[in-house]
């Protein structure tokens, strides 16, 4: 994103937005004013639009944002009251209120009570580049499961390299070093939703390592790097003090041999 123009402003929070005579729109922030900019997009989250419903007259509980209290079942504090999707504030994305809205249904219309589940859900940021993730993030995995490895590679896909352009992609994987399973995958770089929502599926079912590296890569492709990455950035134990570095597994252009 850097090298295709953007800036960016890391530890620093906004506190203004004024606009000019001239229509121009300046950003006060923690670290100072900038101005000049024609449009201002507030993008920090959604908040549960539960205003002026009644909810709380009728007994529902509502959290400190405004979101549907619900069991894990989605039910609300009110019986015959039930919630899904945004507006209870568990996991914010569609895909997810299609899942609890299915377990929902299963549970009130099919006398099947279904809980909705949370773990490895894949989500992806749809920017340029795009950045995708499915399961733990490194910290957690630490927290979770104290042994893992973590494998990581950064690249310039092939279709970078035949054009010239400077673009790159970077993976990593971390696998629980007692059960050898693919706990979390992360990737940024063209064609990551893409790619990650299959990814998903093998981290969903708990597949190992070991069935990574066995999967043949399909090439061209960037992901195949996914299935060739052999040897661990870093092997991180719960005796160590810090992390033991292995080496990095690398690969300057993936499929370009």
């Amino acid at each position: 994103m850097a090298l295709r123009g953007v800036e960016f402003h890391v530890e620093e929070a906004p506190e203004a937005i004024e606009k000019a005579s001239d229509g121009s729109l300046t950003l006060k922030t923690t670290k100072g004013v900038n101005d000049g900019f024609s449009h201002v997009m507030f993008a920090t989250g959604r908040v549960p639009n539960t205003k002026n419903l009644g909810l709380e007259e009728i007994g529902v509980k509502l959290n400190n944002n405004g979101a549907i209290e619900v069991d894990e079942y989605s039910r609300a504090s009110v019986e015959s009251i039930w919630a899904v999707g945004d507006v209870t504030n568990r996991v914010n994305l569609t895909p997810v209120a299609i899942m609890e809205g299915g377990a929902f249904a299963k549970t009130v219309f099919a006398n099947q009570p279904t809980k909705s589940d949370y773990r490895n859900i894949p989500s992806a940021v749809f920017t340029q580049p795009p950045i995708g993730t499915v399961g733990l993030s490194e910290q957690q995995a630490i927290d979770q499961y104290k042994d893992i490895d973590v494998y990581t590679t950064s690249f310039r896909p092939m279709k970078a390299t035949l054009s010239g352009l400077p673009d790159r992609i970077l993976m990593k994987i971390i696998v629980c070093a007692t059960t050898n399973k693919v706990i979390g995958v992360h990737m940024c770089g063209d064609d990551t939703p893409e790619i990650l929502q299959g990814v998903a599926i093998a981290v969903k079912a708990g597949l190992t390592k070991a069935d990574f590296d066995a999967t043949v890569g399909i090439h061209p492709t960037a992901a195949e790097e996914l299935v060739t990455m052999r040897t661990p950035t870093r092997r991180i134990r719960h005796s160590d003090a810090h992390a033991e570095i292995e080496g990095m597994s690398t690969a300057s252009t993936p499929g370009s041999s």
